[in-house]
């Protein structure tokens, strides 16, 4: 899973991003055009399986975040977002959009005034004004392909490509354009900004912990929305507390009133929004956690660990996490019946421990 931080200069988005990964923010004058940085994914079920299997390897979930450097000053105004700027986005499974709603004469705002919403409409706009670019220079050439020849896909295309015009002229991300599946799969491939889920990490003041839901009032539209979530943090904050031993810093979180970290906010809001689920795989060799889409059949769960596993599959024994903590090992679970053999057609859920049996 690939998630891309994105914001205007100052928002916070290169603490946000340090807190997250535990890297130094980088002096803006050696930065690229962005960082990249894989974050294992804390799950408390991977750590009790390590405990009692004891493997070689313990290989949790994980998470890519890139940072992508911040718009010029008045750049959303004037001339828009460029194309490489635009490919990285693109290129991300979800967005996460930081917005400043800190304080702080030593930082000016680029945009001479502190005002969270406005910068999101900022960003909102490009987005829309991005995928509008794609879908009008789209639907033209469709238009003479199907003049010259009609083809029934192009004309389903057009037809999907339609309604989105429709939308972003009336400013409503594709996100809410309620694509069926069948639709969706016609323009997957334009890889839509606005389509992405979407999170809004609104960077508070620490003076504003602990009031989240106040300051978080004003983004009520967005959280409506589907596939879109708010979450207020102190970028700031966190990544200083993220510098102490784990002890220390767990006892500064709940001095601030703070119950999740950054990080683990982040990532159970976006499994939420992207539909995601982990299943895990044990033994002494190796614990290890897959991501798949929640309800995802067996036979595909398979083959996100190797296609032969998939292609000759027979089937899957399967325990649930909650069932296993109780019993604690796997000829337990059998006998306690909290063991099942399940078919290729078998939707996968969140927690599930399984034992693909195949023959190729």
């Amino acid at each position: 899973m690939k998630i891309c931080l994105v914001g205007l200069p100052l928002s916070g988005k290169s603490a946000l991003f340090s807190a997250l990964t535990g890297l130094a923010a980088a002096p803006a004058s050696t930065k690229g055009p962005e960082q990249i940085a894989v974050v294992k994914v804390p799950d408390g079920r991977i750590e009790l399986l390590t405990e009692i299997f004891k493997p070689k390897k313990k290989t949790p979930a994980s998470i890519e975040f890139t940072e992508i450097a911040g718009l010029a000053a008045g750049e959303p105004k004037k001339q828009g977002l460029s194309e490489q700027f635009l490919a990285r986005l693109r290129a991300a499974d979800a967005l996460l959009c930081v917005v400043r709603a800190f304080a702080d004469p030593s930082l000016p705002h680029p945009l001479e005034s502190v005002d969270p919403v406005r910068d999101l409409r900022v960003l909102d706009a490009e987005f829309l004004l991005s995928d509008l670019a794609i879908v009008e220079g789209r639907m033209e050439r469709l238009a003479k392909q199907i003049a010259a020849k009609k083809n029934d896909r192009d004309v389903r295309e057009l037809t999907v490509l339609q309604k989105c015009r429709e939308l972003l002229e009336g400013e409503t991300p594709l996100r809410q354009a309620g694509l069926k599946p069948g639709e969706e799969t016609l323009v997957r491939g334009y890889r839509f900004l606005t389509i992405k889920p979407l999170i809004v990490a609104v960077n508070l003041g620490e003076e504003d912990i602990g009031r989240e839901a106040e300051a978080l009032a004003p983004f009520a539209p967005w959280t409506r929305q589907p596939h879109t979530a708010v979450i207020g943090l102190s970028a700031r904050l966190e990544m200083e507390i993220r510098q102490f031993p784990e002890g220390e810093a767990k006892a500064l979180l709940a001095d601030f009133g703070i119950e999740n970290t950054a990080l683990a906010k982040l990532i159970a809001t976006s499994f939420r929004l992207m539909g995601l689920a982990s299943f895990f795989t044990v033994g002494s060799d190796e614990v290890k956690a897959w991501t798949i889409r929640e309800g995802t059949r067996a036979a595909q769960a398979a083959g996100v660990i190797h296609s032969d596993i998939e292609r000759g599959f027979i089937r899957a024994e399967v325990v649930p996490y909650d069932e296993f903590a109780v019993c604690r090992s796997l000829p337990e679970c059998r006998t306690a019946g909290a063991l099942r053999l399940e078919g290729k057609d078998y939707p996968v859920h969140d927690g599930d421990i399984i034992n693909f049996r195949f023959a190729v």
